[in-house]
């Protein structure tokens, strides 16, 4: 079990924050199949662009189990404060702190992983949101800015000094974006360093990576990514691995396709007609890449605009792969 603060969690496998992935739909999906806990989407920490559609969707829903955590990012402490204050009167109950991002357009804000090369100004957010909240604060980032500067070690020992309660790291440096593969050994030393929990991300693909990495790191818990793209029953996978030993197969093909039809129908309640159809194009192209290697089903799929013959089209095409593979 994983505790964070005063919320003990029944697994310790995390779905990590992903901007425009883990939606509601998404997180109450991977939650089904056994993610602990999911937070939502990066929000601004600018209160202010709150009130957009965009944003509102990305808000922790009121119908969503317990706990519920929404990601913040922002440069400017009393800002992320003031964030983090309005996150909790929305219904959060843990407050995560970007800081692994590495996309251009935070970074060129000086926010996400590019705080992580002013270790002052990472204590003052951090401090400024703890201050603020009488909530758990969890925090996201990378092993650093550089190869030539992993500082990892020394921001989870700030972050342990000012408060946080769990912290999610990386195995990849901003420089590195998604390219390479992760790499262990820092989030290792940070969890001979630290006493919070410390929880590893990055290349999680198979039970056994998983089962590799907790034992190299001997970290508390794993937060998977892009490995839940398309397949959010590996959480199931993985817990099952873990209490019997034995590698698990996936959901047979029929399973797999009534997965991908009620997550397009709950994408489609959620967003609506026009929204809806654009956002699930994404994730039936993951789980379509899952299942076929053939391209041609994302044609019509792609094409409509309608999300009843969007539907259709995704059905037709799992019935198509479903005979294809008895």
């Amino acid at each position: 079990m994983l505790s964070i603060g005063s919320y003990t969690l029944d697994s310790n496998l995390l779905l990590a924050p992903m901007a425009g992935v883990t939606d509601y739909p998404f997180r109450r999906l991977c939650r089904q199949y056994g993610a602990a806990l999911a937070t939502s989407e990066m929000l601004s920490a600018d209160v202010s662009l709150w009130g957009s559609k965009k944003s509102r969707t990305r808000i922790p829903q009121q119908q969503e189990a317990a706990p519920r955590s929404v990601q913040i990012a922002g440069s400017e402490p009393q800002q992320m404060a003031e964030a983090a204050h309005a996150s909790v009167q929305q219904g959060a109950h843990i407050v995560d702190i970007n800081m692994g991002c590495p996309a251009k357009k935070v970074c060129n804000k000086a926010a996400g992983s590019a705080l992580l090369r002013d270790e002052v100004l990472v204590r003052d957010i951090l401090q400024a949101v703890v201050t603020a909240v009488n909530v758990p604060v969890t925090l996201k980032f990378r092993t650093g800015w550089s190869v030539s500067n992993r500082n990892a070690v020394t921001v989870a020992q700030i972050a342990e000094d000012v408060g946080i309660q769990a912290i999610a790291i990386h195995g990849r440096t901003r420089a590195d974006a998604y390219r390479g593969y992760a790499e262990y050994e820092t989030i290792r030393q940070v969890k001979m360093n630290v006493g919070i929990p410390v929880i590893a991300n990055g290349d999680i693909q198979t039970p056994l990576d998983a089962a590799f990495i907790l034992d190299y790191t001997h970290t508390d818990g794993l937060m998977l990514g892009r490995a839940a793209w398309g397949q959010p029953w590996i959480f199931w996978q993985l817990g099952e691995f873990f209490k019997t030993g034995e590698l698990p197969a996936q959901p047979d093909v029929y399973t797999r396709s009534q997965v991908v039809l009620a997550h397009i129908r709950a994408i489609h309640d959620f967003y609506g007609e026009e929204t809806g159809v654009r956002v699930a194009r994404k994730h039936i192209g993951w789980y379509l890449d899952r299942m076929t290697s053939d391209p041609s089903y994302k044609q019509r799929i792609f094409s409509t605009t309608c999300s009843n013959n969007q539907l259709a089209a995704v059905n037709d095409a799992l019935g198509i792969i479903a005979l294809t593979q008895y």
